[in-house]
């Protein structure tokens, strides 16, 4: 249920590239990096990478994991107009702060997003946007309980891209565990990429036993990140280094991947 107060445990962050997050009480934690900035973080970590190895796709289906503030989906939305792609894109993301969702509205978002106004309005509204173009849809609830729905009812969904944007695993490690990796996997095509900010041993553990090759990235101005797919991408189309899962395991015999049973 609708529950107004519950934004009230967030505070507003200006971030490095001038960009306003929020920081989350529950998770002691902002949604984006302040250091890279929320708008420039969504770009550089996710988008850009994301749509440069998919740019031979007329259509694709992502999943943001999770929704927060938007930046992810928006971001998408505002670099497919400022470089006139043809792409046609579903955006799918489960989401389980309603609260937030409907305050979204009144945000302060950076003016890169100001021609996407009426997208966040019918977000915030409805959960929901669509166009020609265009079409977002957030499921609200906890995002296990969503995968798990969405595989039970629509098991031939399959994403083109990840979005793996929750909060950190040391903050919400239910969303990096092998399991969780094992319901992204089942819901990925063959040449999906997926995006990730955490390097962090336990989620590459969790990835490369779930039959993902793991590459390190490097965008100008931030911090490495993940990507990730269950096919080998082609080195030239990135600045990609791939990472030599054998080699680190043996360097790091003890590194594991995060267990559901570790949580329960």
């Amino acid at each position: 249920m609708y529950n107004p107060q519950k934004r009230s445990d967030k505070k507003p962050i200006t971030t490095q590239d001038g960009s306003t997050t929020l920081y989350s009480a529950e998770f002691d934690e902002c949604y984006h990096s302040t250091r890279d900035g929320a708008l420039h973080e969504s770009l550089t970590k996710h988008v850009i990478p994301a749509l440069t190895l998919q740019a031979n796709k007329e259509h694709l289906t992502i999943l943001d994991i999770c929704f927060g503030l938007g930046y992810n989906t928006l971001a998408t939305l505002h670099y497919i107009r400022r470089e006139a792609l043809p792409v046609k894109v579903h955006i799918l993301s489960p989401e389980f702060d309603e609260a937030l969702v409907r305050s979204l509205a009144t945000f302060d978002y950076p003016v890169e997003f100001e021609d996407l106004r009426p997208v966040i309005e019918a977000i915030s509204r409805d959960g929901h946007y669509e166009d020609e173009q265009f079409r977002i849809d957030i499921y609200l609830g906890d995002a296990r309980d969503v995968l798990g729905r969405w595989k039970m009812e629509d098991g031939g969904l399959k994403m083109d891209v990840v979005y793996q944007d929750a909060f950190s695993p040391a903050k919400n490690p239910l969303l990096w565990t092998r399991e969780w990796f094992a319901d992204i996997r089942s819901m990925c095509a063959e040449d999906a990429v997926l995006t990730t900010y955490s390097v962090a041993a336990a989620t590459r553990m969790g990835l490369h036993e779930n039959g993902f090759a793991l590459y390190e990235y490097q965008a100008e101005e931030t911090r490495k990140s993940l990507i990730a797919s269950p096919s080998a991408i082609a080195l030239d189309r990135l600045n990609l280094t791939p990472i030599d899962m054998a080699l680190k395991m043996a360097r790091n015999p003890e590194a594991r991947s995060l267990r559901d049973a570790d949580f329960v």
